[in-house]
């Protein structure tokens, strides 16, 4: 497609993948949708990105990203049959974290059947200089219809600038305000004197109520890598109400080997089933698990303070599958082991990609992906977050462990780890 062109979308459920080459200087990519109605979103809850990965209604989600091959990819899935009345337009938007487009090469957006992965458009975006943010794309519906447009539409403020162009307010902006001339040294005065208080005046009628500020979003976020694998939570601002850990994950459809498509959701991958775990060691030397296997999905306001949502059992879900962990009761843990087994559906994670977030409520997101699995392991190490002196600090593993013969998932992380449970057999 070229700049400013259209073309129907007769496909409802869609994959839309963000694409771009990498290599040595080229800054990250993240992409994202703002549902909108008149133009302009109805709340923050309109917008959909990496802290804030699944619109309320189930039409858009924010899936992740997976390298492979020297090329990066962002993906969105958008189910077209669950956008709600009001919405008319959903925009596709990308951002660059840590330098311009014009440092990204081959940048794309394409759409895709989500069942067959056939392409149902592509728009190629052409040369970009100093632009921070785009918008590439837009779904809109015409005449009962659903379209999309190439837009190409840039700008050099970044996300934040594209938030607040469609109505979003941003806590902690990152363009601050340029600093204020210094003062002159005070000239110091005698005091004036002091008047005597004015007489009362009469009652003034009742001010209006004003309606609730728009709660604004966090565009902060923390990628843990190799070079940078941990986090404190406190100078991340997670001190305190909950932290979701989601675990969401694609199936490599191996078509043509190693370079076949990636999918996630389709009606090939319902036999997976990945388990998101957590073994837990807390203040007064109580262990324990987490987990979908024998029903064991713990408690968020007593002990262990850590619960499973659900067990997602399709990779299907919108919101994937969570835990969640009680930070005001942080003083109560000694160390929290995430993990995830792979139940059955895949023989390793080496057929997966999986893309772990960290989301505190009060603190910026924390993720890193699943792509480096070379050995058959059906299990993996996530992060270990260890009560530090009061903080809890965040530890990338990303460690894949190959279970002995007649030897389970669990018992073999708590062995590579030395947590020291006893293990019988479960089922779900």
């Amino acid at each position: 497609m070229s700049k400013g062109s259209n073309a129907p979308v007769p496909i409802t459920a869609l994959r839309v993948e963000l694409g771009w080459r990498s290599g040595p200087g080229v800054p990250d990519a993240d992409a994202s949708a703002l549902l909108l109605t008149a133009g302009k979103v109805r709340s923050a809850g309109d917008f959909v990105f990496y802290n804030q990965p699944a619109h309320s209604s189930g039409a858009v989600r924010h899936e992740g990203k997976r390298t492979a091959g020297g090329q990066v990819t962002d993906v969105l899935g958008v189910d077209l049959t669950r956008v709600e009345g009001a919405i008319e337009r959903i925009v596709l938007a990308a951002s660059a974290d840590g330098g311009t487009f014009g440092q990204v090469p081959g940048l794309y957006v394409e759409v895709t059947d989500a069942a067959s992965g056939a392409v149902v458009v592509r728009f190629d975006s052409p040369g970009a200089t100093s632009e921070t943010a785009f918008v590439l794309g837009e779904f809109y519906r015409r005449q009962g219809s659903w379209k999309f447009r190439a837009v190409a539409q840039g700008y050099s403020s970044g996300l934040e600038g594209l938030a607040t162009d469609f109505g979003i307010t941003v806590d902690e902006p990152q363009h601050a305000a340029p600093p204020a001339t210094a003062a002159p040294h005070p000239v110091v005065t005698p005091p004036a004197p002091v008047a005597p208080p004015p007489p009362p005046s009469p009652a003034s009628p009742p001010v209006a109520a004003q309606p609730p500020a728009a709660r604004p979003v966090r565009l902060s976020k923390v990628t843990l890598t190799k070079a940078a694998p941990s986090v404190s939570l406190a100078k991340q601002g997670g001190t305190s109400g909950v932290m979701r850990v989601n675990l969401n994950w694609q199936v490599r459809k191996q078509l043509s080997g190693w370079g076949g498509r990636w999918g996630g959701g389709g009606r090939g991958d319902l036999d997976l089933d990945l388990d998101l775990c957590a073994l837990y060691e807390l203040a007064d030397g109580r262990k324990g698990v987490v987990q979908a296997l024998g029903n064991a999905f713990g408690s968020l306001h007593r002990p262990p303070y850590i619960h499973l949502d659900g067990d997602d059992r399709t990779g299907a879900v919108a919101a994937g599958e969570n835990l969640t962990i009680n930070l005001d009761h942080r003083q109560d843990f000694r160390r929290i082991l995430v993990f995830v087994t792979i139940y059955e559906g895949a023989s390793s994670f080496a057929d997966l990609h999986a893309t772990v977030t960290l989301q505190p409520q009060h603190g910026a997101a924390i993720d890193f992906s699943l792509d480096e699995c070379t050995v058959p392991s059906t299990v993996c190490a996530l992060a270990l977050i260890t009560n530090t002196g009061g903080d809890l600090l965040v530890q990338r593993e990303a460690r894949y462990l190959v279970p002995e013969r007649a030897v389970s998932p669990q018992r073999t992380v708590d062995r590579a780890y030395g947590w020291g449970m006893n293990w019988t057999p479960g089922r779900k």
